[in-house]
């Protein structure tokens, strides 16, 4: 069993910056890609970013040239940094494993107004 706990969500103003983590834990197995997905009020969840085990990464086209996703496979651990932030982006941030015992954090909420 998997276990994600993301942090570094919060408030931010347009232009800002955050970095979100997932720290993962239990039976990870190395082969199996990782991705950050997000949902705004009234909107479907969809895809930010994903990364391989590999490194390979994918971005929505709403976030490229802003956001990077990169992940450290010695601790386990998946970021996104997020640059010149929009209103946009607020909604609810969780962080997906793709093995098969998939699994979701709890999700961190990112907020971006004046």
């Amino acid at each position: 069993q998997v276990q994600l706990v993301e942090s570094g969500g919060g408030l931010v103003q347009p232009g800002g910056s955050l970095r979100l983590s997932c720290a993962a834990s239990g039976s990870i197995e190395s082969a199996f890609a990782m991705g950050w997905y997000r949902q705004a009020p009234g909107k479907e969840r969809e895809l930010v970013a994903r990364i391989t085990n590999i490194d390979t990464t994918t971005y929505a086209d709403s976030v490229k040239g802003r956001f990077a996703i990169s992940r450290d496979h010695a601790t386990n651990t998946m970021y996104l940094q997020m640059n010149n932030l929009k209103p946009e982006d607020t909604g609810i941030y969780t962080c997906r494993y793709e093995g098969p015992f998939e699994c979701w954090g709890q999700g961190t909420q990112v907020t971006v107004t004046s």
